[in-house]
């Protein structure tokens, strides 16, 4: 296993207070690539540790949430917490926090007290809806982000009622975001010498990642369309059932490929029709296409299916499920699925880091912590000074 020592982030301190998902993921991204992470708990521990699936007794979403961190037991409304919490900050790199704004204010360690004791301090602050507007004060979970952002809108099918993720997406993308605001902040205080805040919505986070939505309502007057697993941008894309009830996914945004395809499953005259040039006139006959696309592949297994697609160079791909992703040759050859040693498990399985660098690779070291693992010695290394943060200096 690598030494975090020899990681990209090993001289980056992050004070990880947030709780359940988006914060501590992001937090969790930073830990991947050797960030000091401090999983700073209230004694009653992360809401996390109580939420999803356990093994006897263990949480399994912890142990992937909060990786490569370790785990401190303060209680942050109390003056003895309070006073712990800015000594790690004074020392520290990023602070992380989800909580709602103007909580950190009233417990005495909000930003200005923060960059009074360390101006060089990122704070990453990750809400529902920000830290101004109308919402502010709302509370705020991935769920309402992918109501109120056209998410659930466009998902699912024609006639079916808006649908959710059956995951929490909008959090995890907005860790994805969060992690990024943080080292876009460090990379800024290289050049200034000062930290600053880091203001996240993870509203804004899906509403930026829905692509073009808003310039073509805002040009066209149209609003998605819910088509279930077909495109609006192009055709064939859709979920085919192969013979042996197993599934393909298809698709084909690129006109060579969607000809590659038509060609493929006995339909080369749909590809001379003028409509067929371009997304839109294909999207304008999905019918068509889709039911020549869904005729072919029902006729064959999926493996077969997969081989002549992959023969022609058309896009397809099997739909796995949680099994299949273990077995697959291309994901073990790439150690997407990692095996880390646990005191609680014995051992666990979860995915690996999620990008890999040619010089400085990333590495799970271990997986979640028990609560207040760490407390004593974390505590005992840092500077026993008392801060005062009236005054933004030790005393």
């Amino acid at each position: 296993m690598e030494d975090a020592l020899n990681l990209p982030l090993a001289d980056v301190t992050v004070i990880d207070i947030a709780t359940l998902l988006a914060g501590p993921f992001a937090a969790a991204l930073l830990g991947d690539y050797g960030a000091d992470v401090i999983k700073v708990e209230h004694p009653s521990g992360d809401p996390l540790r109580r939420f999803g699936h356990v093994y006897e007794g263990v949480p399994l979403l912890w142990k992937v949430a909060n990786r490569n961190k370790k785990s401190v037991v303060l209680d942050l409304k109390k003056p003895e917490g309070r006073d712990h919490f800015l000594r790690l900050a004074a020392q520290a790199d990023v602070v992380i926090e989800n909580f709602r704004p103007g909580t950190l204010e009233r417990w005495g360690v909000g930003p200005d007290v923060l960059e009074r004791i360390n101006p060089r301090l990122v704070l990453t602050r990750v809400t529902g809806f920000g830290q101004d507007g109308p919402y502010a004060s709302r509370p705020g979970f991935g769920t309402l982000a992918e109501a109120m952002s056209g998410l659930a809108a466009m998902s699912g099918d024609p006639d079916g009622p808006p649908m959710l993720p059956p995951f929490p997406l909008a959090d995890a993308f907005a860790g994805v975001q969060a992690a990024y605001a943080t080292m876009v902040a460090l990379h800024s205080r290289g050049l200034t010498g000062r930290g600053q805040v880091a203001d996240v919505a993870i509203t804004e986070s899906m509403i930026g990642a829905l692509g073009a939505q808003l310039p073509v309502y805002d040009k066209l007057g149209l609003k998605p369309d819910r088509v279930g697993n077909l495109s609006n941008s192009n055709a064939p894309r859709n979920v085919y059932r192969c013979a042996d009830d197993r599934w393909v996914a298809v698709s084909a945004p690129a006109q060579s490929v969607a000809d590659r395809v038509m060609r493929l499953v006995g339909r080369p005259d749909l590809v001379e029709e003028a409509w067929f040039s371009s997304g839109t006139g294909r999207v304008a006959h999905r019918d068509v296409v889709d039911e020549a696309v869904s005729r072919w592949i029902a006729e064959r297994n999926r493996d077969e299916v997969v081989s002549e697609f992959e023969a022609v160079e058309a896009a397809v791909a099997p739909i796995y499920e949680v099994d299949d992703v273990l077995r697959d040759p291309h994901f073990r050859a790439r150690n997407v699925v990692i095996d880390i040693p646990d005191d609680e498990l014995g051992s666990v399985r979860m995915q690996n880091v999620p990008f890999r660098l040619s010089a400085t690779p990333g590495s799970v070291r271990w997986a979640g912590p028990r609560l207040g693992e760490h407390t004593e010695a974390v505590l005992e290394a840092v500077e026993p000074k008392p801060v005062d943060a009236d005054q933004g200096k030790a005393r």
